[in-house]
């Protein structure tokens, strides 16, 4: 079951491999909770609540400069910034690895931002790929990337089609 990050989870034996996602979720990730920056959710071991992954969400803008022109032509020029929704961490433990984890995460947290674009404005998930290997996992679930920019998005339209 994918939950909200709690005390109860055991963040201690948690290792994906990237020592930065590793660090945050071990020591960051419960402050951002408590100061409301960003969520993490978890997929936890029913017994031993050892986490086999993770992604954090949060609210995020654009700005519209940084859109494709065939976007920006569709958005309204008294936006300077666009409302997206910020996938900012993605991470599954080694064990977990090859199991297809990152795909039901990926899921979730995509199915969790559509349905909050339905009561707070949101026009995109964000995702800014740590290395070329994450880039390529976003690129087969039809995120695009953004023109000079490392980051990538999958429209909320694109997510009705799939959750609506």
């Amino acid at each position: 079951m994918i939950e909200l990050l709690d005390k109860k989870h055991n963040r201690n034996d948690f290792d994906c491999g990237k020592e930065l996602l590793n660090n945050y979720l071990k020591k960051q990730a419960g402050q951002d909770q408590k100061r409301k920056l960003s969520v993490c959710f978890v997929l936890s071991q029913p017994v031993t609540n050892n986490i086999q992954g993770y992604y954090t969400l949060s609210n995020n803008s654009i700005p519209l400069s940084h859109f494709p022109e065939n976007i920006q032509k569709k958005l309204p020029k008294s936006y300077l910034s666009i409302p997206t929704t910020l996938l900012g961490r993605l991470a599954i433990d080694k064990t977990q690895q090859g199991k297809g984890i990152g795909k039901i995460l990926l899921i979730d947290a995509l199915k969790r931002s559509y349905e909050i674009s339905q009561e707070i404005g949101s026009f995109a998930v964000v995702v800014d790929p740590i290395d070329k290997e994450a880039e390529v996992f976003y690129e087969k679930y039809d995120f695009i990337k953004l023109p000079d920019s490392e980051k990538m998005i999958i429209a909320t339209k694109t997510l009705k089609e799939l959750f609506g």
